[in-house]
């Protein structure tokens, strides 16, 4: 899917150029010709990269600028500067600005900040997407459990679970190797206002068991007698 870049540039020689050329390279434009105009397009689509004149009529490029951030952390925005707005460009960067190009600009150099700008944006989402997604998953062994989807794999076998069941298993994975007694089962899965039978943990114990441990060597769910349960492994003996 091609990115999108916004152009706001009042100078509409430079933004057609500018357009022409975006748009040769595969890219969807837009383009506003104020500050106060720009911020509007902005707000209204999507953008993968916005490419913001600091001169600009209604609203200044800097105030742009200050809104785009406090709207949205993540665009990149390069700003196009003339030569003596040292200022200007310290400022800009200051405000959150990704990156800058001083006029005039060479066309190739301007193309490849872009590039290193949306792939830097696309690292960075993938970074936070793995780490979503490690937040949310648990692993024991070959047993894994992810809590966004639901989804229960031993090995490469799935497991289908019931909602209570799903909620007993992610509180023990959550607590690998630590004995949990029935009492703290009963609170954290069915919650404090339990007021059913307490062996209600022994029964989802062993539905839990027949699932997971089935035909395994490896058998994951203990008993601790006299106190409760534990995620821990233990191995069969193999008889003779």
């Amino acid at each position: 899917m091609s990115e999108r870049i916004l152009i706001i540039e009042d100078e509409e020689n430079i933004a057609r150029v500018l357009q022409l050329e975006l748009e040769f390279e595969g890219y969807i434009t837009g383009i506003a010709y104020s500050g106060t105009d720009g911020l509007i397009t902005y707000r209204e689509q999507e953008w993968d990269l916005v490419l913001l004149d600091l001169m600009l009529p209604g609203l200044p490029g800097l105030d742009v600028l200050r809104r785009i951030r406090a709207d949205d952390r993540a665009v990149p925005v390069i700003l196009l500067t003339a030569k003596n707005s040292v200022e200007d460009k310290v400022a800009g960067l200051d405000l959150g600005a990704n990156d800058y190009v001083t006029k005039p600009f060479q066309m190739e150099e301007l193309l490849a900040r872009i590039r290193a700008n949306l792939r830097m944006k696309k690292h960075e989402h993938n970074h936070e997407v793995e780490e979503v997604d490690d937040k949310f998953n648990h692993l024991y062994r070959d047993l894994t459990l992810h809590e966004q989807t639901r989804e229960v794999k031993r090995k490469e076998r799935k497991i289908d679970l019931t909602p209570r069941e799903f909620d007993l298993l992610l509180h023990l994975m959550k607590h690998p190797n630590q004995v949990l007694s029935r009492e703290q089962l009963l609170d954290s899965v069915w919650g404090y206002h339990y007021y059913g039978e307490t062996n209600v943990v022994d029964v989802y114990i062993r539905y839990l068991r027949k699932k997971i441990d089935f035909n395994e060597t490896h058998k994951y769910i203990q008993t601790v007698r006299g106190v409760g349960y534990v995620l821990k492994e233990q191995i069969d003996e193999v008889k003779n």
